[in-house]
């Protein structure tokens, strides 16, 4: 093949390549740099909770039903080294939230008194509040007596995202946040605005699919992760922070149902 042809085809796919990626070149643009760094391991308090941990958090249940998940898939040993790696480097928020609630066997599970944060999951309807109170009334009690420090909810449409803005109930929020839109309640203008009007109310928000469900997945050196991730302060469903005493159970804590 002539020099000529093979840059001609080249840069023909590269166009090619360059077009389809378009909408998310555009997106992207007009993202400023961060005016610091910003490290996963930092420490942050979460909204007006005063819960202190890591700005990054780990999770166990991806892609997770029927007891199982990428991290199960692992096996004992495998999750347990991918769990110490993180906490080696500084990770104190864990994601240990399983489907059905029971907050007592939680607890012992993972050996504490209390959990941090407790969230109901993926909610779609615009009346939540006053659907699920019950769920809420259970979760406040259980708040009051110190069973848990924290509760919240997950949102997985625009409705529920503004019904959560505006319900002084919530202290954390878990939304679906990225440049691009993908796999998001709304545009990304429409979800931040939602995002900054439950920051001004103290609440913490955290934010989840920060890559689209892996869309953005090879797009590691852009400044939007960080920026991200340090707005949203990601954390999970369901946590328990651990200090250097327990680091040596960590693994029975955690890993206790992972081979069953």
């Amino acid at each position: 093949m002539l020099r000529r042809d093979f840059l001609h085809r080249t840069s023909r796919a590269a166009a090619g390549a360059l077009l389809a990626s378009s909408t998310v070149a555009k997106r992207l643009a007009p993202i400023p740099a961060l005016p610091r760094k910003f490290s996963a391991n930092d420490t942050v308090t979460l909204g007006h909770t005063r819960i202190q941990t890591s700005r990054l958090a780990m999770g166990t249940g991806t892609v997770g039903v029927g007891h199982h998940s990428h991290q199960t898939a692992l096996g004992v040993d495998g999750l347990s080294r991918l769990l110490l790696n993180g906490y080696d480097n500084g990770l104190r928020f864990f994601d240990a939230a399983e489907m059905r609630a029971d907050l007592d066997r939680f607890r012992k599970e993972l050996g504490t008194d209390h959990l941090d944060i407790v969230l109901m999951h993926c909610l779609t309807e615009a009346d939540w509040t006053t659907r699920f109170e019950p769920v809420m009334d259970v979760l406040s009690e259980a708040k009051q007596k110190g069973i848990i420090r924290a509760h919240g909810c997950s949102c997985h449409s625009i409705e529920a995202l503004r019904a959560a803005a505006k319900s002084p109930w919530v202290d954390v929020d878990l939304a679906r946040v990225n440049p691009v839109g993908a796999f998001m309640d709304a545009e990304p203008d429409t979800v931040v605005s939602v995002l900054r009007e439950m920051k001004a109310n103290g609440k913490a928000v955290v934010g989840m699919k920060i890559l689209g469900q892996g869309t953005l997945r090879n797009r590691r050196a852009r400044p939007w992760h960080s920026r991200c991730i340090y707005h949203r302060r990601r954390i999970y469903c369901r946590t328990e922070r651990f200090d250097e005493t327990h680091r040596g159970s960590l693994r029975t804590q955690l890993l206790r149902n992972v081979a069953t």
